[in-house]
C-alpha cells in the first residue's frame, strides 16, 4: 500500500520524539566535528548548493527554525542571516531549538499529529499535509545534509563521527 493510498496513516508521538532526538544528536555530533576544523576547512567552497561545511550546517539549522515557526503559527522571520553563520550559534542556539521542537511535539497527540496542517512554502505556494509527515521531513532533510557534510569532511582527510540512526539506537 502506498502512503497516498492511506491518508489516515499516522506515526506515534513517541516515534516522532525519538526521531527528533536522533536529529539533535546527529547534528550535535557533526557540529562538534566541525568545531575541530580550521577556518579555511570550515568555509571551503565545495561547489554545492550550500557550498561549505559551515553553510550546510547553517542551512539545516535555519530550516529547522523555519519549520518550527511554521508549526507554531509564527510569521516568517527570514531564512538565515550572517549572524547565523557561526559555530557558536550552531553549538548554542541549535540545541535549544531542538529542545523547543521536542517540547512542541510532546504536546501533540496521535490525533493532532495526524491532523492536516496547511502552510505556505518559501515561494508562496500553499500545501496541506499531516503534521507527522512534516516532522519526519525535518529529520530527513537534516540527514541528507549531514551526509553531504560528512562527505566534505572525508574529502579533507577527516573522519566524520558515526551518524547513522543505528548508532544513535546503540548509544541510547
Amino acid at each position: 500500500m502506498r502512503l497516498r493510498d492511506n491518508p489516515n496513516m499516522s506515526v506515534s508521538i513517541e516515534t516522532l520524539l525519538v526521531h527528533l532526538d536522533y536529529h539533535a544528536w546527529a547534528s550535535r555530533r557533526l557540529v562538534e566535528a566541525a568545531a575541530q576544523l580550521s577556518v579555511e576547512e570550515l568555509t571551503r567552497d565545495f561547489k554545492t548548493s550550500d557550498r561549505s561545511v559551515l553553510d550546510t550546517l547553517v542551512h539545516v539549522y535555519a530550516a529547522d527554525r523555519l519549520w518550527l515557526r511554521r508549526m507554531e503559527g509564527l510569521p516568517f522571520a527570514g531564512y538565515s542571516s550572517d549572524a547565523d553563520r557561526s559555530l557558536a550559534v550552531l553549538q548554542n542556539d541549535w540545541p535549544a531549538l531542538m529542545e523547543r521542537w521536542k517540547e512542541w511535539t510532546s504536546r501533540r497527540t496521535g490525533e493532532t499529529a495526524s491532523a492536516p496542517f496547511t502552510y505556505s512554502d518559501l515561494k508562496g505556494r500553499t500545501w496541506t499535509q499531516p503534521i507527522w509527515q512534516l516532522i519526519l521531513h525535518v529529520v530527513n532533510h537534516g540527514t541528507h545534509h549531514r551526509g553531504q557534510t560528512a562527505g566534505f569532511l572525508r574529502s579533507m582527510g577527516h573522519v566524520p563521527p558515526p551518524l547513522d540512526l543505528v548508532f544513535y539506537y546503540r548509544e541510547r
